[in-house]
């Protein structure tokens, strides 16, 4: 008799399996609630399809949805659910396939250098953040991901007081990137920072997706609080061909 986990599991992998709610899950990954339709027009089926997808997910606790006026939104449920997703993303190898036009090449290629993961910084440039910080001695990584006591110093300096935590989420936690295949920084402080990047204009959006640009005054900021060379990571991107 199957267990009560085995149950559970069996019914997790029946909702991820399907190819349109696989997409919407990735596409929720930008950590921000979208609407059945737009999410619809972005996996390519109708309406009333991707509405009888986005049933099973709110039912099966991977979705959570919101009501505005006459508006339906949806997100990832929680931190957890996020975390569950990209890792998944990550676990199998990339397929090399060569991209259908320039389009998608220059979409790929954005992502690759910086996205967001949820609600954190990832891509070669989260990855290079991680690895800053862990560079001079801010974080911990033997055992995983713990910010040290000059490293919580630094946080404080940089956003103006430590980020909260909760019981399930920690302050700092490593998040395996899918294109990098190394881990970035998550956590409370992952998205603090990633939030006060946004906010202070260091990255922006590109349209309505995932992907991040850096902008001068990001350039400058990596490079004094980090000592990052961005236009150093966009090379070494190039040089490996993209993804």
């Amino acid at each position: 008799m199957a267990s009560d986990s085995q149950i559970a599991l069996t019914r997790l992998a029946g909702l991820l399996a399907d190819g349109t709610r696989a997409a919407f899950c990735l596409a929720l990954l930008d950590g921000r609630a979208w609407t059945a339709g737009e999410l619809a027009r972005h996996a390519g089926v109708a309406p009333s399809t991707a509405s009888e997808h986005l049933s099973r997910l709110v039912a099966g606790g991977v979705l959570a949805e919101e009501h505005q006026g006459r508006h339906r939104y949806v997100r990832l449920a929680d931190p957890a659910v996020a975390q569950l997703i990209e890792d998944m993303a990550a676990h199998d190898p990339p397929v090399a396939s060569p991209p259908g036009t320039l389009r998608v090449a220059g979409a790929r290629r954005a992502l690759a250098f910086a996205r967001t993961c949820y609600d954190h910084m990832a891509g070669r440039l989260g990855v290079a953040v991680a690895d800053a910080l862990s560079g001079r001695g801010l974080l911990e990584r033997r055992t995983g991901f713990a910010f040290t006591e000059a490293g919580t110093s630094w946080l404080e300096g940089v956003l103006g007081g430590l980020p909260g935590t909760t019981g399930r989420r920690p302050l700092a936690r490593q998040c395996l990137d899918w294109t990098e295949r190394r881990p970035h920084l998550a956590g409370t402080a992952g998205a603090a920072l990633c939030r006060h990047a946004l906010d202070q204009g260091w990255v922006t959006r590109i349209g309505s997706g995932r992907a991040l640009t850096v902008g001068p005054a990001g350039v400058e900021a990596f490079s004094r609080l980090l000592n990052i060379d961005v236009a150093a990571l966009r090379l070494s991107l190039d040089d490996c061909g993209g993804m």
